[in-house]
């Protein structure tokens, strides 16, 4: 029990990441179930023009949640960058959508309800699915940016608002405020005179 519990710690954003995400595909997969489905049984749209038309509009729907619930934590890139990647690799998966139903209903010729919306709605979407997520984080959600490493000690360089000041009013040089409060004498540096 322990060690899913420490599972669970370890991949904790991960989980809650997929989780969101999965919720917002969900949300996004009824209106493109459910928008297509009336274009193509009441309105009379052909297979592709309806696929497409419903996966725009869940594409909205998608990137708004996505920005602003699952992705949230990440940086922001700018709304423009971040929406126009967004469309490119909804673009990306909308062909993978549109290749299986494509495939079903002009080269296997099996073209009714059933073979449209598990052609399009569940082996298209499923496959685009996977392709958003891993696109998303890869280039559109980018991580958080985390502080440029220090060469000499290995951790985050300090910005300069929050950089450690010794006694004299001075910074101190890498190691040298690790080395103070071990107890260790700093030679001064020769070179480095402090403003009196």
């Amino acid at each position: 029990m322990k060690s899913l519990v420490e599972l669970y710690h370890r991949f904790s954003q991960l989980i809650h990441e997929l989780f969101k995400f999965g919720t917002i595909g969900v949300l996004a997969s009824i209106v493109t179930l459910g928008v297509s489905n009336l274009l193509w049984h009441f309105l009379g749209s052909g297979p592709l023009t309806g696929s497409v038309i419903a996966t725009v509009i869940a594409t909205v729907i998608a990137f708004l949640g996505n920005r602003f619930w699952t992705f949230r934590h990440r940086d922001r890139t700018g709304l423009a960058r971040e929406y126009f990647l967004f469309f490119v690799f909804n673009g990306i998966g909308l062909l993978i959508q549109l290749l299986c139903l494509g495939f079903t209903v002009y080269t296997l010729k099996l073209d009714g309800f059933w073979a449209r919306n598990i052609s399009n709605n569940v082996v298209g979407l499923g496959l685009g699915t996977l392709f958003r997520y891993w696109s998303y984080k890869k280039w559109v959600f980018l991580p958080p940016s985390e502080p440029p490493i220090d060469p000499h000690t290995g951790l985050p360089e300090a910005d300069e608002a929050n950089k450690p000041v010794a006694a004299d009013g001075t910074v101190p040089r890498a190691g040298e405020m690790r080395s103070r409060l071990n107890g260790h004498p700093v030679a001064p540096d020769p070179e480095i005179t402090p403003d009196r």
